[in-house]
């Protein structure tokens, strides 16, 4: 897929955020942000949305067995985290400078 029509979204891995719906929802605590997957839109948490995993033995894991790992969650499920507001926040876009800043909504800081 182009640039061109690549979807853009808000939030960027590093960011904390609220996951706002699901199973794992908690509007009360943050959760970093692991990965993006723009094309399929999802996003890996921090925590959230654990699944087990079988692994056969092999030379990293002579033993084999089963870990539990996060899987990627739809990114409508989950809203940025403002850490002014202690609460999950929509952003606004501006420009400075030439380039995009995002800023929340609830307390109208940028959001780093």
């Amino acid at each position: 897929m182009s640039n061109r029509f690549k979807p853009k979204f808000n939030i960027k891995k590093g960011d904390h955020v609220a996951v706002i719906a699901g199973n794992d929802k908690n509007l009360t605590a943050a959760h970093k942000v692991l990965a993006v997957y723009p094309l399929k839109s999802k996003v890996l948490v921090e925590g959230i949305n654990m699944v087990t995993k079988h692994l056969k033995p092999s030379a990293k894991t002579p033993q084999g067995g089963i870990i539990k790992v996060e899987a990627p969650i739809h990114i409508s499920n989950v809203q940025l985290w403002d850490a002014k507001a202690k609460a999950p926040t929509r952003i606004k876009r501006e420009r400075k400078d030439g380039k995009a800043i995002r800023i929340s909504k609830k307390s109208g800081q940028e959001i780093k």
